[in-house]
């Protein structure tokens, strides 16, 4: 059933209590975010395997430790009066290593502490198919009242009713927080972003982050720029955060692998990013190769002469570290 349509919400037994207790996401204008904090990156040898923080009482980022992953993904779990909304699921599926059903449960445990309804669902979904944002599914394959929206294209576009792909956007609905699902392909074929009209936050995967944007399909990429963009120039969004945090603060990027990021940059961008991306993508289109912008590089086309250029890099930084 597409997120066009009403999605199946088993309905609370306790009703009027649940109703008490419902968060009014489309009144009182946009919440405070607390966006003043450091991430950990890698630096502290006892650093816990994820770090969680609450932007506000209904919105949390979760970023999976580079001591675990070297990618260092961010994941976002949003609440709804009927259901949350868990936006990829990181890099390792062992909880051992990667704990994020229990933080993901523990986090839903707690807002229904303050909220309280019964047989209050998750979705977990994607901004793309790749191992570092699906790996920890198999988490939640057991989880009650838990549907996993699968990382293809296909399934993509069958769950969210998104029936001109990748043309079309559509709406889903948490219950009271309605969030926008953009089809952003140009990294990866089945790539979305998510708009949050609550906060203002696009939630933007691979497509843009503060690092190397690989992009394989150029003309996707632009087309999705061009749409992002101007959802930018609207003002429709407040701040960007992509997957990833691969440059530090004197716009250089790190190794490739590097498991510590010293000073690093901040994941939240500015919406004036998805025009400056855009712009250098479109005056590299013709141009395969590494092409710099401020807070990002666009790797057009994957080039193998690129790609060894990164690993030789890595390399040499580990021989040089011992």
């Amino acid at each position: 059933m597409g997120a066009n349509s009403t999605h199946p919400v088993t309905p609370a037994p306790n009703y009027r209590a649940a109703m008490n207790h419902l968060v009014a996401f489309t009144s009182g204008g946009a919440p405070t975010l607390d966006m003043g904090l450091t991430w950990r990156n890698g630096t502290d040898p006892g650093e816990p395997s994820a770090q969680v923080h609450n932007l506000d009482e209904h919105t949390v980022v979760i970023r999976q430790s580079l001591r675990t992953s070297p990618e260092g993904p961010f994941v976002a779990l949003l609440f709804g009066n009927e259901r949350a909304f868990l936006l990829d699921t990181g890099h390792d599926s062992d909880p051992s290593v990667w704990p994020l059903r229990r933080i993901v449960d523990d986090l839903i445990n707690g807002w229904l502490t303050s909220h309280p309804r019964e047989n209050y669902n998750l979705i977990v979904a994607h901004s793309h198919a790749h191992n570092d944002h699906t790996a920890g599914d198999e988490q939640f394959s057991d989880r009650p009242n838990t549907e996993i929206v699968g990382a293809e294209v296909d399934k993509v576009r069958e769950f969210f009713g998104l029936h001109d792909w990748p043309l079309d956007s559509a709406t889903i609905d948490l219950g009271g927080r309605r969030l926008m699902v953009i089809p952003s392909p140009g990294h990866h074929e089945s790539a979305i972003s998510v708009l949050d009209p609550y906060t203002g936050c696009l939630f933007s995967g691979d497509t843009v982050y503060p690092g190397r944007l690989y992009v394989p399909d150029m003309q996707a990429f632009l087309s999705t720029l061009s749409r992002l963009s101007a959802l930018a120039e609207s003002g429709h969004v407040t701040h960007v955060l992509g997957s990833h945090i691969e440059f530090d603060r004197e716009g250089r990027d790190y190794p490739l692998g590097a498991r510590e990021h010293p000073d690093e940059e901040s994941p939240f961008m500015p919406p004036d990013v998805l025009v400056a991306v855009r712009d250098v993508a479109l005056r590299v289109a013709d141009s395969p190769g590494v092409h710099p912008g401020e807070r990002f590089a666009i790797y057009h086309g994957n080039r193998v002469r690129d790609r060894l250029r990164l690993v030789a890099r890595s390399l040499w930084t580990r021989l040089r570290a011992g």
